[in-house]
């Protein structure tokens, strides 16, 4: 009884490594969705480089990071252009980790204070004493909005909400860069697995 249920077993492994040709999708998707977000988050930086500076600098409103404009040239360089080796598959392992400590910088300096909720959720489990405070603000919000606008029409796109801004997607994008970091740019679909069948395997033999 015990070997056929081994027998069995190993049959099903054996039919979803078949799936292995398909490997390289999971990076690839990874990256596709990775890429237009950190393009975009470099591209506001760059486009808006004094005041993301001032930002970065400014111990009373803003971060009190040293070195502001370094600091600002780097993060916005390493999102904006780490974003289009993304896409293509190129040096993923290696941009993995610039990108991996932006995320953490973000995560440690603009939204660790704030908990782990982006969007204010008094329902979650993972609400703080911030998110359940907002939800009176939430409340009240809409409470002006439906007695003095046309709320059907300002809703209809979606519901008004109040941003926490906690550590959830820094977190997400790190884990998710984490990942690419181990599997790198994926099978067949990244310029790195073509690059590395023709080199680096050649240096092997």
């Amino acid at each position: 009884m015990a070997n056929t249920l081994i027998k069995h077993t190993n049959s099903l492994h054996d039919l979803l490594d078949k799936t292995r040709i398909f490997e390289g999708l999971a990076p690839l998707l990874l990256r596709l969705y990775l890429a237009p977000v950190l393009m975009q988050a470099g591209y506001n930086k760059l486009s808006h480089f004094e005041d993301t500076a001032a930002w970065f600098g400014n111990p009373d409103w803003g971060l009190g990071l040293p070195m502001p404009e370094v600091m600002t040239g780097l993060a916005a360089g390493t999102e904006f252009f780490g974003g289009m080796l993304l896409i293509v598959g190129l040096a993923t392992r290696w941009i993995s980790v610039p990108l991996m400590v932006t995320m953490i910088v973000a995560a440690l300096t603009v939204h660790f204070d704030n908990g782990w909720l982006a969007i204010s959720d008094s329902s979650s489990w993972l609400a703080n004493d911030r998110v359940m405070e907002a939800g009176e603000r939430l409340s009240r919000a809409r409470s002006i909005l439906q007695e003095n606008s046309n709320y059907d029409w300002i809703t209809g796109r979606g519901s008004v909400v109040i941003l926490n801004n906690g550590i959830e997607f820094a977190a997400t994008y790190f884990i998710m860069l984490l990942s690419l970091f181990f599997t790198g740019g994926g099978r067949y679909f990244s310029i790195d697995y073509w690059l590395a069948r023709k080199f680096r395997t050649a240096n092997k033999g």
